[in-house]
């Protein structure tokens, strides 16, 4: 909606707006590797593209304005359930008594693979949560997620359960851990 908004201001004044919101963290803008998810109209963005490219390795027009912003909101509801799913995973293989390095070395290569293995299991599993998204930022995007589905109709109930999980972070003193510290909740 907010996108939405400020496309029409900047229309109202002459001027072109993309809403271009980020996936990738810090280390994807240090590394110039995020992907960017963009609104508007396809003039304005065939003219910002080549700039968004220097610090993005994909780059998307994913509709009108206001598509960029819903595409980020997909984005988070997909990585709120991979966290817990992954979260539940080492959880499972811990009280299991299994070597989880070994666990992910194989099952990482499978089906269940995704970033958010391969980058934070072992942070995970070492208990050690300051390596990327906090989760006050998810919590802030849930809420966005949540209100629009509201909005919209569409049904998220796992999204809204993790969420609250967030929230048993927050309650721990997570506010500013990463977004893996799902497992964490788990642990106490």
């Amino acid at each position: 909606a907010v996108a939405r908004e400020l496309y029409a201001a900047a229309a109202a004044k002459g001027a072109h707006f993309i809403d271009a919101p980020v996936s990738g963290g810090q280390a994807g803008a240090e590394n110039g590797v995020l992907t960017v998810m963009c609104g508007g109209d396809a003039e304005a963005f065939d003219k910002a593209k080549p700039v968004i490219e220097a610090y993005a390795r994909m780059v998307g027009l994913m509709g009108p304005a206001g598509a960029g912003q819903l595409t980020k909101m997909i984005n988070q509801i997909c990585i709120a359930g991979l966290v817990q799913g992954l979260a539940e995973g080492i959880h499972f293989g811990k009280k299991a008594g299994l070597d989880i390095e070994k666990v992910i070395e194989v099952i990482s290569k499978g089906a269940a693979g995704s970033w958010q293995m391969e980058n934070r299991h072992k942070t995970m599993n070492e208990g050690k949560y300051d390596f990327g998204f906090a989760v006050d930022w998810m919590r802030k995007d849930l809420d966005i997620v949540l209100a629009e589905a509201r909005h919209n109709g569409a049904k998220l109930p796992v999204t809204a359960l993790v969420d609250q999980f967030y929230g048993d972070i927050q309650a721990l003193g997570g506010n500013r851990w990463d977004t893996s510290s799902l497992l964490a909740r788990l642990e106490k």
